[in-house]
């Protein structure tokens, strides 16, 4: 049982899947950016939280990816003319 809901897809609106793929291209340049600033750091202690917190914004934004791969897009309904 728990192995076929791990291999079931969602489906998810158009709209939705944009707001994830805006939030992974967040997560992967604000990481680049805080990785870019442990060269300016001198406290090995700020350097390590500095890098654990690049980590866990890179291992979100796989995390999303993957359900992104795993997910459908429904077709966007047409809009009703008032």
């Amino acid at each position: 049982m728990i192995n076929c809901a791990t291999y079931e897809g969602y489906e998810i609106s158009p709209r939705f899947r944009q707001t994830v793929e805006e939030r992974i291209a967040r997560l992967e340049r604000d990481a680049a950016s805080d990785e870019a600033q442990v060269a300016m750091l001198e406290d090995v202690d700020h350097i390590r939280r500095q890098m654990r917190l690049v980590v866990a914004q890179r291992a979100e934004a796989l995390r999303m990816r993957i359900f992104l791969d795993r997910a459908t897009t429904r077709p966007a309904h047409p809009m009703i003319a008032l």
